[in-house]
């Protein structure tokens, strides 16, 4: 996978980002997951974090996932998945996710 603005995108290494990272896997059992903090560049939102982790500071992610579980299942209730499997997080003071899911045979094909 190709990264846009790579060098201004931090690996995801955190508190919250290791949570989400166990989380996904758990749930999605995928072949890929990258996920990168892109909570610098929304450094505005900051201040609107709410829950038990109000003013966390990772608050924004890039998730590119590929699981099998997605085969048959469209874009909309894919999301709806990996939202409702983060649903603490989004709780806690997560604010957003951008959101790449494929299943592998999608993945290859993009290869």
């Amino acid at each position: 996978m190709t990264q846009r603005n790579s060098a201004s995108t931090p690996a995801a290494d955190g508190i919250r980002a290791r949570r989400v990272k166990e989380t996904l896997s758990a749930a999605f059992k995928p072949t890929k997951l990258e996920l990168l903090d892109e909570s610098s560049r929304h450094a505005h939102h900051v201040s609107m974090t709410r829950g038990p982790e109000a003013g966390a500071t990772e608050t924004h992610f890039r998730v590119y996932l590929v699981s099998p579980l997605f085969e048959g299942v469209n874009r909309v209730n894919r999301s709806r998945m990996v939202h409702d499997a983060l649903g603490y997080e989004f709780g806690s003071g997560l604010h957003a996710l951008a959101l790449t899911l494929r299943t592998p045979e999608e993945e290859s094909a993009q290869a």
